[in-house]
């Protein structure tokens, strides 16, 4: 018999959240159906579960969702925001923007700004969203693709041409979105406009990843449901170029720091530009999907996974501010602060 139960989400972080348990839990056979909602942290959950207690379900399904970082509960809990890991992430946040700093001195990097992001920027954003909790879905999908093929014994090649398949189409892809800015001739407000935007999809993720102010996780931006939900089902079909396509459809995913260099990219107006961009960021994102390829790593489940979080979103805080001040200043609207 058909029972539709609602539980209490806890370990949410962003619209990637709601992709991965609606997945998870559709995958059970006895669930026909899963509704995730972010602001109100609830899943709704319809399925034959005999005659088992709401109590006994959560923990089942809390079973299959805790390797992801998630739980289920009847009752409501109240979050642990852990203020205690700030004394660790802003030490660790401001040593690596002062190393950043340094770099960007000696010309290797340079900061955000609304002119430019440079690829060496793109490249360390790359490596701060593969630490965040938007890319977990990319990891999920990663695996889920990775225990498809490995019930045939095939593990190495399916990991290689994902990231043949990502790399070479976030080269390609962001080419493409360049190209399309470069038919709009942004003036300088559209520039200026892009930046502000840019500043504010980040500052929300940052926000979000510091996992203390609950209301801010509303606002974050995502790829339309539908696109985001075949790129998940690819992951299940056993095919020779299934790795390819679960690689270029991670590109359409709802990952908000992706989106965020595809909104510059559209800015740049360039073929080259937008697929160099788009390729330095997915090569830094390569090092941690790499890890999830071939072991078991996972930031999730690591007991420091709190300060890796808060450390990145306070990078992340930092960037959106600069990208928001240096636009502001670029269009007159405030004096320089920064000489960057």
């Amino acid at each position: 018999m058909q029972k539709t139960f609602i539980f209490h989400v806890t370990g949410m972080h962003c619209k990637a959240c709601i992709m991965m348990i609606e997945s998870e839990l559709q995958d059970l056979p006895n669930i026909t159906r899963s509704s995730v909602s972010l602001k109100a942290h609830t899943a709704e959950v319809t399925g034959d579960f005999g005659d088992k207690s709401p109590e006994a379900i959560a923990e089942e399904l809390t079973k299959v969702l805790e390797k992801r970082g998630y739980s289920l509960s009847v009752e409501k809990k109240n979050q642990d925001k852990k203020w205690n890991e700030f004394k660790t992430a802003i030490p660790v946040a401001l040593a690596f923007m002062a190393a950043f700093y340094i770099l960007q001195k000696v010309g290797l990097i340079n900061l955000i700004s609304t002119s430019k992001v440079s690829y060496g920027t793109a490249f360390v954003v790359g490596i701060v969203a593969s630490l965040s909790t938007c890319m977990a879905v990319v990891g999920g999908l990663l695996l889920s693709m990775s225990a498809t093929f490995a019930k045939e014994g095939d593990k190495i090649r399916p990991q290689i041409l994902f990231h043949i398949g990502r790399i070479v189409s976030f080269f390609i892809l962001g080419g493409v979105i360049g190209s399309i800015g470069s038919a709009f001739q942004l003036n300088v407000t559209a520039t200026f406009v892009l930046g502000i935007i840019i500043g504010i999809v980040m500052l929300i993720l940052g926000i979000n990843l510091l996992d203390v102010f609950p209301w801010a996780k509303r606002f974050q931006p995502g790829m339309p449901k539908f696109l985001s939900k075949h790129a998940m089902g690819i992951s299940e079909i056993n095919h020779t170029l299934t790795p390819v396509l679960v690689g270029i459809a991670t590109f359409f995913l709802p990952c908000g720091f992706t989106q965020s260099m595809q909104i510059y990219t559209l800015s740049t107006g360039n073929f080259l530009t937008g697929a160099l961009t788009m390729l330095s960021f997915a090569l830094g994102t390569l090092p941690v999907l790499g890890l999830i390829s071939f072991s078991s790593f996972s930031i999730q489940q690591s007991s420091k996974a709190g300060i890796f979080f808060k450390t990145a979103g306070l990078i992340v805080i930092i960037f959106a501010l600069f990208n928001i001040i240096n636009s502001l200043a670029v269009i007159g609207i405030i004096p320089p602060i920064f000489n960057f």
